[in-house]
């Protein structure tokens, strides 16, 4: 991969013949770096704007879930639905990004994934319908769900000797997307006047804005890998994901760490105030362990690259974890920023899981179906865990039963993240 990239960027461009002159090909070198270098600065303004789009379409509509439930009239299964609604179009949706991408670019597509998200963001709240409300948020989440695909194509073809540090700094604006919606959501809809489409429609501003990096990238489709880049590094024909046992060690690692986040998400904030802890405070603690994500999803990815198995990365997540659930059900009030801290930082096997994504695939292409294939196949496998939860603690009264769930996975977590974290690529088992 890394040879490719190199004879690409120092391939010169062939002339007509009219003019030939010996230096004009050196003369217009300079020219073509500082092309590449302006479109990489582009990439990363790019990269990171829609980076913190990825997250405020769903964590903004939580923040307001009981208005809008009674604005719109849902009843409880309606809403129910809804919750599910992020993880299905992501499993859905992000299986047909790498085609989009080999049609139009991958820059063409994270660009048009923008601007879904931006009309979505639009239109929802004013719909005055359910179903148009449904169908709004699925135009958000589908723009969501194959840029969500497609950003660890980007960087493995742009900068394969950055994987770690590039993968870290989307991973923490998406963080930072993630908790900034959740937290001022509710103060903006006040401040706007109180009424939750306001409070919702103002992330539509922050989505326009992350379309305008792109548009110059779809018009030279400069993050799109030509045939004969493809060639050169090798990506074998006929390749499969599901004949490597990597690329499924990697799916269900994503999606046992999707399932722990979404129950975290979902759930943790009633765990702390069934326990006496007060409303604003459980939600504080919230905010806590989704904040943790910021700066540790730009260095976990970092330290990541630099090992040759991401073994002990995924136990010591996974033991923060295990720590975490242990003393939610011991003494959730009385250590409750203790057990926000240990989960946050055991969701941080987010951005390890795309990391590996990057790390897992010599050739862009394979980048691009193992991204698919882990995303797709592992947001599927998290979708029932937040609803099981809410049936346990429903039947059970109580939340040992929940937190003993959520501890147990913790376990196979653990060990298919082992698997994945080894030194092997995808294109030498996908093609046994």
């Amino acid at each position: 991969m890394m040879v490719g990239m190199a004879s690409e960027e120092t391939r010169t461009t062939t002339f007509p013949t009219t003019s030939p002159t010996p230096h004009t090909p050196m003369a217009d070198e300079p020219s073509r770096a500082a092309t590449r270098a302006w479109t990489k600065r582009l990439l990363v303004v790019g990269i990171v704007l829609s980076a913190l789009n990825l997250r405020p379409a769903i964590t903004s509509l939580g923040a307001l879930f009981e208005e809008v439930r009674d604005g719109l009239g849902m009843s409880g299964s309606v809403a129910g639905l809804l919750t599910s609604v992020p993880t299905l179009c992501f499993a859905v949706f992000g299986v047909t990004a790498p085609r989009l991408a080999r049609r139009f670019g991958a820059g063409a597509v994270v660009c048009a994934g923008m601007a879904a998200i931006t009309a979505g963001l639009l239109i929802r709240p004013y719909t005055g319908s359910t179903a148009g409300f449904l169908a709004a948020s699925a135009l958000a989440l589908m723009g969501i769900a194959v840029s969500n695909v497609l950003m660890p194509v980007i960087v493995k073809r742009w900068f394969p000797d950055r994987v770690g540090s590039m993968t870290g700094l989307y991973s923490m604006a998406m963080a930072l997307g993630t908790s900034a919606a959740a937290a001022v959501t509710v103060p903006v809809t006040g401040a706007l006047g109180g009424g939750w489409q306001s409070g919702l429609v103002v992330w539509a501003g922050l989505a326009a804005a992350a379309v305008l990096p792109w548009l110059p990238l779809v018009r030279e489709r400069a993050t799109a890998p030509a045939p004969q880049d493809t060639a050169r590094v090798g990506t074998p024909a006929g390749m499969r994901m599901t004949r490597s046992r990597t690329a499924w060690a990697l799916a269900v690692f994503f999606g046992l760490q999707a399932t722990a986040a979404y129950i975290t998400m979902g759930w943790m904030p009633q765990i702390f105030r069934d326990a006496g802890v007060p409303a604003s405070t459980a939600g504080l603690l919230l905010a806590v362990t989704m904040v943790m994500g910021v700066p540790l999803a730009f260095v976990i990815p970092r330290v990541a690259t630099r090992l040759p198995h991401q073994g002990p990365i995924v136990l010591a997540l996974g033991v923060c974890g295990l720590a975490g659930y242990a003393g939610l059900y011991v003494a959730p009030a009385g250590g409750a920023w203790a057990w926000a801290l240990l989960i946050g930082i055991a969701n941080c096997a987010f951005p390890l899981a795309l990391t590996m994504v990057g790390m897992r695939a010599r050739t862009g292409a394979g980048v691009a179906q193992l991204s698919a294939f882990a995303q797709s196949t592992g947001y599927l496998i998290s979708i029932p865990g937040p609803l099981l939860v809410g049936v346990l603690y429903q039947h059970s009264g109580g939340w040992g039963l929940p937190l003993a769930l959520m501890a147990a996975l913790m376990v196979p977590q653990m060990a298919v993240g082992v698997l994945a974290g080894r030194d092997r690529t995808v294109e030498d088992e996908a093609t046994r």
